[in-house]
């Protein structure tokens, strides 16, 4: 009995460790929350609009030629 109580602890330990993922709540381009009938996906993240996703991806590429 002693074996398996020292046993269970060890393989108790790497379930815990694993990595929480949140919820995307807000729009990535105007951080406006997101509803479940107006969402635009992308390269795995969500958008409230097209409009959205264009703005943050100038804003991304913007980013990239500053730090240049």
């Amino acid at each position: 009995m002693a074996a398996e109580a020292a046993k269970a602890p060890a393989a108790a330990a790497p379930a815990a460790a694993a990595p929480v993922v949140e919820k995307q709540t807000n729009c990535l381009g105007c951080n406006k929350p997101l509803k479940k009938i107006r969402r635009y996906y992308r390269n795995g993240k969500f958008y409230c609009t097209k409009r959205c996703w264009y703005k943050a991806q100038d804003a991304s590429k913007e980013a990239k030629e500053e730090k240049k």
